[in-house]
């Protein structure tokens, strides 16, 4: 057998663990095979015995191995041929959706409609089909799923040339990428029926746990990924060369790009450039010096760094921060799909993906749902802090006198709704997120006080800030109140407005400011 170090070595423990060795029982001949790990940095050669659908058995001089299929592929004459997939439903997009997410999500899917999830790899590297088969696997098949990882970028470019029903994104559609597939003849991609929301995530910024490095400022970040910041030290940390890792992934990079240099298409200083979510996070592990940026449901032992706001305000990548779309480098991951092709196969999994049933999965996964959180409040907190040093006459000292009482008697639920500049209509996720609300609520006991409060940006006069925040508080009560009707009878359901007070993110730029034009809601202590 021969080990091939094409880029970055491994320790012997590293490759133990991709090998998941063990000893087999009576190898017979075989012919020789090449297994070429999906990062590109290892290749081992050998006889290939068997193959059963998830492992590559391979006789070699230092003894038979077990090779986990999902980390390889395999080249040579003696490779098992697999037979043709004419799959019902075709998905590609997103490798963090595809490798994160739809494995589970085709499970969970399953279950949900009584069938069993047959899952089986296919020729082409980061390619699986699901085959559900109804009454717990015993009753006919209901369809196949074949599920091709790639990016962002190919989700759409795939929708376009008709080879995939669904389409995965890291990120939101582009008006051109919109215009094309509308001229197309594929529909309005926006419309709440083409744009499904399927769950939040943020792009944690991870170092190897060696570093004694706990946080990290938004402008140093920057200046490590613009090759100003080289080395540890001059972070406070040790004398060591700093290793930025970048991902190939266009979704990926226009959320990290967007939130640290404000701006998409940001060129990205790299000492590594990682083909994916695992492969940056298995560098960093490898690699004292490194720090890299991983979606939230791939950071596995690495150490996550909290970000800190050019205006003081910190955040760390938790649950509900994301949830919030408070922590700095957060994005919604999308499934897409044509409105001109009725395929019910893919139209009742899109649906299973953006319900309720899905929540506990999408957890499972790593990734955030978009189900509901509840945190505590208190004057004494560092919210509590930041609110009673706010204000400079009166009037404000008086508004904000006011908010920290409320932290004190109300709760915090993770429903919260965003606006355009000047605006009272709710973006895409609100609309989605009422539906939660209303029944999370209405589980509630009769006489739960719930507060919509509201706040703006800094852009414009304090007063009409203050009248706009309470106007959003309006609208996003009245709106939840057609949605749920008489399920919320025992719930009181009132508004109150904080303008400019207590923003969440800096105002120095549009995705701060955007953070900023919310209404947060607030639900009575028990």
């Amino acid at each position: 057998m021969t080990y091939e170090f094409l880029k970055t070595p491994a320790s012997l423990g590293r490759i133990c663990a991709l090998l998941g060795a063990t000893a087999l029982a009576g190898a017979a001949a075989a012919d020789e095979v090449t297994l070429r790990s999906t990062d590109g940095t290892i290749n081992l050669v050998g006889d290939l015995i068997s193959f059963d659908s998830e492992h590559y058995f391979l006789q070699t001089d230092l003894g038979d191995l077990r090779v986990s299929a999902e980390r390889v592929r395999c080249d040579g004459a003696g490779c098992p041929v697999f037979a043709e997939i004419l799959p019902d439903v075709s998905i590609g997009g997103s490798d963090a959706i595809t490798e994160g997410l739809m494995p589970l999500l085709l499970a969970g899917f399953a279950t949900d409609t009584s069938a069993e999830a047959q899952t089986e790899k296919t020729q082409t590297q980061g390619e699986f089909a699901t085959t559900l088969v109804g009454e717990d696997g015993f009753g006919d098949q209901i369809g196949t799923y074949l599920v091709r990882s790639g990016t962002s970028d190919d989700a759409f470019t795939s929708l376009l040339d008709n080879s995939i029903q669904v389409g995965m994104s890291s990120r939101r559609i582009r008006p051109d990428e919109a215009r094309a597939l509308k001229a197309a003849g594929a529909g309005n991609m926006i419309d709440p029926s083409q744009e499904h929301i399927v769950a939040v995530d943020s792009l944690v910024v991870v170092v190897n746990p060696s570093n004694p490095i706990q946080d990290v400022s938004m402008e140093n970040l920057a200046r490590i990924y613009a090759g100003d910041i080289t080395n540890w030290s001059e972070l406070g940390g040790p004398d060591l060369a700093i290793e930025p890792v970048v991902q190939t992934d266009a979704g990926t990079n226009a959320v990290f790009s967007t939130g640290v240099f404000g701006a998409e298409d940001a060129a990205l200083n790299g000492a590594y450039e990682a083909t994916d979510n695992v492969n940056a996070a298995l560098y960093v592990d490898d690699n004292p010096g490194a720090i890299a940026y991983v979606g939230f449901a791939f950071k596995r032992g690495q150490k996550p760094l909290s970000l800190v706001s050019e205006c003081g305000i910190g955040t760390t990548p938790d649950a509900f921060s994301v949830k919030t779309e408070e922590y700095a480098l957060f994005r919604r991951l999308y499934m897409y799909n044509r409105a001109d092709i009725d395929n019910a196969l893919s139209a009742d999994f899109v649906d299973f993906a953006t319900s309720d049933a899905a929540s506990n999965v999408i957890l499972q996964s790593g990734f955030i749902d978009l189900g509901i959180e509840r945190v505590v409040q208190a004057a004494n907190s560092d919210r509590g802090q930041r609110v009673q040093s706010a204000g400079t006459d009166s009037f404000e000292v008086a508004l904000s006198t006011d908010m920290v009482e409320m932290l004190n008697t109300h709760d915090r639920l993770s429903s919260t709704f965003r606006f355009r500049t000047g605006s009272t209509n709710l973006d895409p996720r609100g609309k989605l997120d009422l539906e939660r609300l209303a029944n999370y609520l209405a589980d509630q006991p009769a006489g739960t006080e719930v507060t919509f409060v509201g706040f703006a940006d800094n852009v414009g006069a304090f007063e009409p800030n203050l009248t706009l925040s309470e106007g959003r508080a309006e609208q996003v009560r009245d709106a939840l109140m057609d949605i749920a009707g008489a399920r919320l009878d025992g719930i009181t359901l009132n508004i109150q407005g904080f303008g400019e007070i207590s923003p969440a993110a800096c105002n120095t730029n549009e995705s701060g400011r955007l953070i900023n034009r919310r209404v947060e809601t607030w639900i009575s202590k028990s």
